[in-house]
């Protein structure tokens, strides 16, 4: 399995904390939000390669920070942009990377911190063999407004996903953790050749429903986006004393 982490956006909701420094690349006490993924997929078996996925304008910086993961598998690649208006979007880049390749790929949102150790969605795909997605119940509907919402059944089928809807109807949403089988790579192209929206995985994934059964794993433990100042001040709190 490859792992894929999608670090090429800009942040700008977060200016002028990432107008210089990539948001991955955020210090959250002595390491970086980044260093907290690759501990957790570092510590998979079933992980053989991790691709980091970001653009030109952070390139020098991530090249830096692999230097202290030169006994891990690890590959830099990176999009065309310098900007955000230039960026291809976080759906396109996956498609870009996965095109040709051979691998489920489990891929992760570079602004994710969370304490799960992720070894129990990996089972979860071993038991389903089919798409798997990470679920957290922010317990809010103001707070889940701002994500991909997702409804299942009892046995954690998705029967719908709505990325950033109106009148959420769970506080059920999406990580920007997934699972995707080898099979489904080539449909990450197909979306993008339809003309659909080439930056919000959620939507991508509300497009794959019709076609494949999708199902969702309950991260354990805490998670956090870091998409304001304050959930990464919550962050800081949570994470700087580990």
């Amino acid at each position: 399995m490859i792992s894929i982490i999608l670090a090429g956006g800009y942040a700008k909701r977060l200016w002028p904390l990432t107008r210089r420094i990539a948001k991955p690349l955020l210090p959250i006490g002595e390491r970086c939000i980044i260093d907290y993924i690759m501990e957790k997929l570092m510590g998979l078996d079933k992980v053989d390669k991790i691709i980091v996925s970001t653009n030109l304008l952070f390139k020098e910086d991530f090249e830096r920070w692999a230097e202290r993961y030169s006994d891990a598998c690890l590959e830099l690649v990176y999009d065309e942009s310098y900007r955000e208006e230039e960026k291809p979007g976080a759906v396109k880049a996956l498609s870009d990377i996965t095109t040709g390749l051979c691998d489920d790929c489990l891929v992760i949102a570079g602004d994710n911190l969370f304490t799960d150790d992720l070894r129990g969605m990996i089972e979860e795909y071993e038991r389903r063999g089919t798409v798997i997605i990470g679920l957290y119940d922010v317990g809010d509907p103001e707070l889940a407004k701002n994500y991909a919402v997702v409804q299942v059944d009892k046995d954690l089928r998705v029967l719908s996903i709505m990325e950033k809807p109106d009148d959420p109807k769970t506080t059920l949403v999406s990580t920007g953790i997934y699972i995707l089988p080898k099979k489904v790579l080539p449909k990450l192209r197909e979306y993008i050749e339809s003309g659909r929206n080439p930056d919000e995985p959620g939507r991508f994934l509300e497009w794959l429903l019709e076609s494949e059964p999708i199902y969702g794993y309950i991260l354990s433990g805490e998670w956090y986006d870091i998409g304001t100042q304050e959930t990464y001040r919550r962050a800081l709190e949570r994470f700087s004393s580990r």
